[in-house]
């Protein structure tokens, strides 16, 4: 248990048996009346964000969430393995909890898992990722000074927009949050 003023980015609570993770938060001292915290929440599992109010000095219930450096090892069908590199054990993350982590992870990355009480929440990926493009349709002569894309399919199997002039077998920088390409990336 804390209190509101307690409150910090990334902390993780327990509000009505679900898990918020805090986005933002901010203690305001109106000139009249008492203090309070207000916060910004993300929902662990949906994703969804909502704006709540506590009065300072609430207690808050908070969540115990374990985040590891985990290695992803294959696709068995169910879900997604990963390890974890300290200890090597290996636990079955479901396709659901990854979501579209999934269309930037290649075998023996690492990601973040984030657990509670042993069951994944979420899989994390860093900001950006190198893929390489294995189909695109080549770019006209002449077409290279505009600002137009192209489709392109990643390692992955993911499909990207891409400027004309890349071509099959460039690796490339994506955003893993937007799924935007980057630029190119020489070897």
């Amino acid at each position: 248990m804390a209190t509101s003023n307690d409150l910090k980015n990334g902390m993780v609570l327990n509000i009505e048996g679900q898990l918020w993770s805090v986005i933002e938060f901010q203690h305001v001292k109106p000139g009249k009346g008492p203090a309070f915290v207000r916060s910004k929440l993300r929902n662990v599992l949906s994703g969804k964000v909502v704006d709540k109010t506590f009065n300072a000095g609430v207690k808050v219930e908070t969540a115990n969430v374990d985040r590891r450096d985990m290695q992803y090892l294959y696709n068995d069908g169910s879900g997604y393995v990963f390890m974890d590199t300290t200890n090597y054990d290996q636990i079955t993350v479901p396709s659901e909890t990854v979501g579209d982590a999934a269309n930037f992870m290649l075998e023996n990355q690492m990601a973040t898992v984030a657990l509670h009480e042993g069951n994944p929440l979420y899989v994390e990926l860093p900001a950006s990722v190198v893929l390489e493009i294995t189909y695109t349709e080549p770019g006209l002569q002449g077409d290279r000074s505009t600002g137009g894309t192209k489709p392109a399919t990643l390692e992955t199997g993911y499909q990207i927009q891409v400027p004309l002039f890349i071509e099959n077998n460039t690796r490339v920088k994506v955003d893993t949050r937007t799924g935007d390409y980057l630029g190119r990336v020489s070897e």
